[in-house]
């Protein structure tokens, strides 16, 4: 008679798979996450990969990760810690034991624990459980290198892609763990391979391998999962990086303005997906430009600006430098531009595949000369949808060069994400020259209310113009040295961004009592509102003010950061928001949370801080988490 196992109802879950960085985790974390996506679970994601280009196979530093929190109804980080560790390689687990919670389930591959895998991974005896004093009734341990070879013995596969198809057995066997369909794992193994089907079906042939060997040993634990979701909503779903939906916000906000979409952009990590992605979408409009270095690309996007294209060029902190004197000339010229800046961990070349919230300053000041520009911070993978279609919108509506900050973070991680409907989308009107300007047309006569110049496209009668980096007249568009013009010019420069309305600062959590105030932006969202949460329910009054418009600030934000008496501003930087704040805000004093760890934050560490700060008496004192000024 077959053995049952019980199948428990659970509201989440995180799972980490690691391993080599040859070992596929990436992969199958994505299929595990997209798969999970597809039935309605709210999921997050966080690939997290070393930057070396192929470090030594076994190695301490080459261990690659993804981690996926998959819940039954929203979800908002990756988690701190998980309940599920893969661990293919000795390395992997070692270095990712750290991220697994004391009595979580650990499935290892023992075919890559042998005494050289052990040498590489620097332990010092045989018992590496013992070692790591890691509870053994806790691991499920499967020779899956012998069994993937076994599976594929008569598919007439080398021995090198044999063992590339180890990662699909442990897929198999996380998916038997939590009752997933293999037939959505089927579906994407055959989209993915659609050239290779004979890869695609022995990659399936192995899930199933995997699967099944959970189902018929049970894999040593006493029960598998299922994690329902509590509220569905009707409508067509993907497992969306923060990069794509990046560029899919570009393609929506070309068509809504009836534009061609123009990408002028150089490869860095972690952003090169985002000139991947449009590459793929000529079918809409979408011309795309690899082009020789940084400067080239986004003088490209200029080009392709003042001749009428919505324009973007894409990078991370270090093109952002090398880009700065083009950006400028789009400032000085008062041309549409979405200037994508993902940010890594720096400064220079810094932690390529990392991320941190450390490019705010340089995007707000980096630039000779009074450079204003608007900026905006997405706070999740699907928000960078939405962030990306403003940030066009602003531009083409007000003439101007945008910021759109994103991350390595919600850049590379997942979410859930419903496909929007076009007529939904905010309408976008290019603030064209009128036919009543012809023949009377200079390029910096502006709407009295906006101040936004008006758009003359080239070859278009009777509104010839010339535009360039020496300063203009403000009535003729004529050359002008003059002190009083460049002093006008400057001004309005700098009131045309001042006045483009943005939503009002959004205050959540108990907004109307609270006792500290959370402040943060862009991609700490998730983290900080799991936080807030958590406080809360330990009987704590906090609310969570999260800013995704930085420049100009929404017109509520003095009042929200002055009302409270306590305010921390939390940002993965050493003090970058907060100290445009206090530049802004008159009086404004915060408490800050600050880490640069090249790492998201860890909800337990920010509860710990924020709970400190709650706990002590006075108001705001200018101090970090750390107990020093900056």
């Amino acid at each position: 008679m077959e053995e049952t196992i019980e199948v428990k109802e659970l509201d989440q879950v995180v799972v980490r798979f690691s391993g080599d960085s040859g070992d596929g985790m990436q992969l199958a974390g994505n299929i595990f996450s997209t798969v999970s996506a597809t039935v309605g679970n709210g999921i997050s994601t966080f690939p997290d990969y070393p930057a070396d280009i192929r470090a030594p196979q076994g190695s301490l530093t080459g261990v690659s990760g993804f981690q996926v929190h998959i819940g039954a109804s929203s979800v908002h980080t990756p988690g701190d810690l998980c309940d599920v560790l893969v661990a293919m390689n000795a390395a992997a687990l070692k270095t990712q034991l750290k991220y697994a919670r004391p009595q979580a389930t650990i499935i290892i591959d023992t075919d890559s624990f042998g005494p050289n895998d052990l040498k590489k991974a620097e332990f010092t005896t045989d018992d590496y459980l013992g070692e790591l004093g890691i509870d053994p009734d806790t691991v499920v341990a499967c020779p899956i290198t012998t069994m993937v070879k076994a599976c594929l013995a008569d598919s007439g596969m080398d021995n090198k892609s044999i063992l590339k198809c180890r990662n699909m057995f442990a897929l198999g066997l996380v998916c038997w763990l939590f009752n997933r369909e293999l037939s959505l794992v089927e579906n994407f193994l055959r989209e993915k391979f659609a050239k290779k089907p004979a890869i695609a079906e022995n990659n399936i042939k192995v899930v199933y391998a995997g699967y099944d060997y959970g189902h018929n040993v049970h894999a040593g634990v006493p029960a598998t999962y299922r994690i329902e979701t509590k509220v569905k909503q009707p409508g067509r779903y993907m497992d969306i990086t923060g990069n794509k939906a990046t560029a899919y916000g570009l393609i929506a906000a070309a068509e809504k303005a009836g534009l061609k979409l123009y990408l002028g952009s150089y490869p860095i990590t972690p952003a090169t997906d985002i000139l991947h992605e449009l590459s793929k979408h000529k079918s809409c409009g979408v011309i795309t430009v690899q082009c020789e270095d940084e400067i080239s690309a986004c003088a490209s996007a200029i080009g392709a600006s003042f001749a009428g294209a919505l324009a973007a060029t894409s990078t991370s902190g270090p093109g952002i430098c090398l880009k700065s004197e083009a950006i400028n000339l789009a400032v000085i010229d008062e041309l549409p531009l979405v200037v994508i800046d993902v940010q890594r961990g720096g400064p220079s070349t810094g932690l390529p595949t990392k991320s941190e919230q450390t490019d705010l300053l340089q995007v707000l000041y980096g630039r000779n000369g009074e450079s204003p520009m608007p900026v905006i911070a997405a706070t999740s993978p699907t928000d960078c949808f939405s962030a990306a279609y403003m940030a066009a919108k602003i531009a083409l509506e007000h003439l101007t060069p945008v910021v759109l900050l994103t991350d390595a973070f919600i850049a590379n991680g997942s979410a859930a994400w419903k496909l929007p409907k076009m007529a939904e989308l905010p309408e976008i009107h290019p603030h064209y020259a009128t036919a009543d300007q012809k023949y009377k047309y200079t390029p910096y006569k502006r709407d009295p209310e906006s101040y936004a110049r008006y758009w003359s496209i080239p070859g278009q009668e009777g509104l010839t113009h010339i535009l360039g980096g020496l300063e203009k007249d403000g009535q003729t568009g004529a050359i002008s040295t003059e002190p009083e013009n460049h002093d006008h010019m400057s001004r309005i420069r700098y009131g045309k961004v001042a006045r483009i309305p943005v939503p009002d600062l959004e205050v959540l959590g108990d907004k109307d009592d609270a006792d500290l105030l959370i402040v943060g932006f862009g991609s700490t969202y998730g983290h900080l509102l799991t936080a807030m949460q958590e406080l809360q329910a330990k009987g704590y009054k906090v609310a969570l003010a999260q800013f995704k418009f930085i420049n100009p600030l929404p017109r509520n934000a003095a009042d929200v950061l002055l009302r409270y008496k306590k305010v921390v501003v939390a940002e993965q930087n050493l003090g970058q928001l907060a100290a445009f704040l206090r530049i802004r805000v008159n009086h404004f004093a915060p408490y800050k949370y600050n880490r640069v760890k090249g790492q998201p934050f860890v909800v337990s560490e920010l509860v710990e801080g924020f709970e400190k700060i709650l706990l002590e008496k006075g108001e705001n004192t200018s101090k970090t988490s750390d107990g020093y000024m900056i």
